[in-house]
């Protein structure tokens, strides 16, 4: 099959231009222009899934990082003993002590790294830990480097925040890594104040090597600029330990959740690590736009630390599914698959099947009953060339999806 002949490769999606809103009367005050960032695909796939599912159409899921299997059974049992104690109430603006001293002593049982409990701030979810993150590092105007492809959030958020996100292109030549001649070049065509970096990646699957790290991180104290870890899949990696940026420097900001290893996706909950003189100011930030993180889902994320077995057992889940694609995806014409050295994702070129991945999704979805994301969310000048598939599913979930997807493919001139 070959969708979209003759038109050329589809156009990335960007937002609006202003111009391009709607008018508005003078008694209808517009939209800030902040808000007309560009939407996050794999949310609008689900959506979209969703609403096949309605009419009572059956989908397989592949489009989110939604972990499978639910969240660890020590956590939902000191969930309920919190819910049950009845009093629900604000908590520092930081976190319940008790988790920021869990947080630092899994550094130091994982990495065999010491972190100071003062060092860690737990957020709403990864998310909120990038706001509080971007805020306290940078102005209006400042530019951060970012790869290309890459998580689509951290583009819109940093857009939103009047930031100017600088898109490195990766791809198989630096494994699909911003290297620290990249980013030494773009500092050079115009100063930097950050790099974000992802490892194990998304859309990747990439592991950034110790060494890939610490140069990286080495070149951000010679340029003087921040360098954020995005490590929210660490614990889910399949040939080797993820290292973490801290053990590279002390001056990098660390963003992690609970969502992902810890499967705690709806409960909203993640942390930072940061350099002392941040600390004050993201606290401020946090007591101001959040006032503190859920109370609940504190008191689950800490008893979540203590269910290792479980949670090892659903990596294994992954590891399983992993390999079924890595076998499945060639023959049903899924090129240059990108290394799944961690998270459970697969990123795939699928010009041979079609040059508009957007299309190629939307007709998957209708036609096979299969959520795929298209890589125009990750990669907006080459996404029309790729498709990411999740594996978070269960094994069964991934086996019926290859099975849809290749005889919908069989039935394509």
């Amino acid at each position: 099959m070959r969708q979209g002949q003759g038109k050329g490769s589809a156009k990335p999606h960007r937002a609006a231009a202003p111009s391009e809103m709607q008018s508005h009367t003078s008694a209808e005050p517009a939209s800030a222009l902040r808000a007309a960032i560009a939407p996050f695909i794999a949310m609008e796939v689900l959506s979209q899934a969703g609403a096949i599912e309605a009419k009572g159409g059956k989908v397989v899921h592949m489009e989110l990082g939604e972990p499978g299997a639910p969240a660890p059974r020590a956590a939902r049992e000191a969930a309920k003993r919190a819910i049950e104690e009845g009093r629900i109430a604000y908590t520092p603006a930081l976190g319940i002590p008790s988790l920021r001293k869990r947080i630092a002593r899994h550094y130091r049982d994982f990495y065999g790294l010491t972190v100071d409990p003062e060092h860690v701030a737990v957020t709403t979810g990864s998310s909120a830990g990038f706001i509080l993150a971007f805020l306290a590092c940078f102005d209006v105007g400042d530019r951060v480097a970012i790869s290309s492809p890459g998580y689509p959030a951290y583009r819109n958020i940093l857009e939103a925040l009047g930031i100017e996100p600088v898109v490195i292109e990766t791809g198989p030549a630096d494994r699909w890594t911003i290297t620290p001649e990249a980013l030494s070049a773009a500092h050079r065509d115009k100063k930097l104040k950050g790099v974000l970096v992802m490892s194990p990646a998304n859309p990747t699957g990439v592991m950034m090597s110790a060494e890939a790290i610490g140069a990286l991180a080495g070149i951000c104290d010679r340029l003087g600029i921040w360098f954020i870890s995005d490590e929210i899949y660490h614990g889910l990696t399949y040939e080797a330990p993820a290292s973490s940026a801290l053990a590279a420097s002390s001056d990098a900001i660390i963003v992690n959740s609970f969502s992902k290893y810890f499967c705690m996706t709806g409960w909203r909950i993640g942390w930072l690590v940061l350099p002392p003189r941040l600390l004050r100011s993201v606290e401020r930030l946090a007591q101001n736009l959040f006032i503190s993180p859920p109370y609940v889902s504190q008191i689950a994320a800490q008893a979540a630390f203590e269910a290792k077995h479980e949670l090892q057992a659903v990596r294994d889940v992954y590891a399983q599914s992993r390999a079924l694609l890595l076998e499945a995806l060639p023959r049903l014409g899924f090129c240059d698959l990108a290394p799944v050295d961690g998270a459970f994702y697969v990123y795939g070129d699928v010009t041979r099947l079609t040059n508009d991945s957007l299309e190629f999704c939307r007709r998957a979805l209708a036609e096979a009953g299969v959520a795929l994301t298209p890589g125009v969310d990750f990669d907006r000048t080459r996404g029309a060339r790729h498709v990411r598939l999740s594996f978070a599913g269960a094994p069964e979930n991934v086996r019926q999806g290859v099975q849809r997807l290749a005889s919908w493919l069989a039935r394509e001139p």
